[in-house]
């Protein structure tokens, strides 16, 4: 069982610059990165730094900040804007979007924006998912054929903070539903999802960027603590920020206890595009209709000049890159032990220059192979 002297002592020991090579900071226990530094690297060094940003994931701070993740602003100017037509389009609808961890109403959330984006703006969400330093992330805690999904959590000012919490997948149940999981399954639930967050504002601190308690996700019971009065005193005592500027990304495992910090500005509305990226090999938090995607940004895909490692992003963050499941009777081992996967079909479209048609017929094919019955 969880106690807080155990969970403190988990807490060291702390790690410092030089534990981290290829970073170009290091602020209140957190490396920070800088995107155009990170963008010259060779294949060797990106391997090297892959390696260090797992490291620190599960052994260091537990989080950590990328400068300039994206080079251009216009980019997540262009979807920032796509975001508010959203969020305005939602908020004529009856119904209200609801929040894991803050009160109902102290901001704006704007649920599956990655299927939104594809299907109503195809060019920005390629300019957007087509960033190669975005899937190295990703690839980094959880190899390939990740599943992206995205949220946007937009906090006003005046908004709330969050209660201190973990995140999907335990540390979406209550404390009796922890228990059912044995200790292995909850440490090993944390290695399933990699965390993300894309400033599409400037965060300064009083806007409340989140709040961070580093080194937190090496407690191995802390999914059974983080509702305990106790420890609430003290993440209020000890948690981080890290100011963040419009494009620079924030990425940190699961595990960490974390909570959206309270916006005290007057004048600052917080964007954030959060990331949950999901192992091939775990369930996504959202249902996303990959096919329906990858068909919106089809067209556009074949007229956009892509570099190879470009298309590799913009296509996973389209598809369902992993094969299974599928309907063994129907889509027997051939040439390989693994089936085509969507993402494979969208490559091989593209490569071969398929019409939408074409392509569309091929995915209807896809299903009936992968369709029980």
């Amino acid at each position: 069982m969880h106690n807080m002297k155990a969970f403190e002592a988990s807490l060291t020991p702390h790690l410092t610059l030089e534990d981290y090579p290829f970073a170009v900071d290091f602020s209140a226990h957190i490396p920070i990165y800088d995107g155009d530094q990170l963008r010259a690297l060779d294949a060797q060094s990106i391997a090297q730094v892959q390696a260090e940003w797992a490291h620190c994931w599960q052994h260091g701070a537990g989080v950590l900040v990328v400068r300039k993740l994206y080079d251009q602003v216009a980019v997540v100017d262009a979807v920032t804007e796509v975001f508010y037509q959203l969020l305005h389009e939602q908020n004529q609808k009856p119904q209200s979007s609801g929040d894991h961890f803050a009160a109902k109403g102290v901001n704006g959330r704007l649920w599956n924006c990655l299927e939104k984006l594809a299907v109503t703006h195809p060019q920005a969400f390629i300019d957007y998912y087509k960033n190669p330093l975005l899937a190295q992330l990703c690839e980094a805690w959880l190899g390939p054929d990740y599943q992206l999904t995205s949220q946007v959590n937009l906090v006003y000012p005046g908004g709330a903070a969050q209660q201190p919490h973990r995140d999907y997948h335990l540390g979406f149940t209550n404390d009796k539903e922890v228990a059912r999981y044995p200790l292995h399954v909850q440490i090993m639930s944390a290695m399933l999802t990699l965390q993300g967050a894309v400033a599409h504002s400037d965060m300064p601190v009083e806007s409340g960027p989140t709040l961070l308690l580093p080194y937190s996700q090496r407690y191995e019971y802390g999914y059974a603590l983080y509702r305990d009065p106790e420890f609430v005193d003290y993440f209020a005592q000890h948690a981080v920020q890290s100011p963040l500027q419009k494009g620079d990304g924030l990425f940190f495992n699961p595990a960490l206890m974390h909570a959206a910090g309270e916006n005290v500005s007057t004048d600052v509305q917080r964007m954030a595009n959060l990331f949950q990226i999901s192992s091939a090999f775990g369930k996504a938090m959202e249902s996303v209709d990959q096919q329906r995607m990858q068909l919106a940004c089809y067209d556009q895909l074949r007229k956009s000049p892509l570099s190879t490692e470009e298309l590799s992003a913009a296509a996973t963050a389209l598809s369902d890159s992993y094969p299974f499941s599928s309907n063994m009777d129907r889509d027997p081992p051939a040439a390989s032990l693994r089936p085509v996967s969507g993402r494979d079909l969208l490559i091989q479209a593209l490569s071969e220059q398929w019409s939408l048609e074409h392509f569309s017929n091929a995915l209807q094919a896809l299903n009936w192979r992968k369709a029980s019955h």
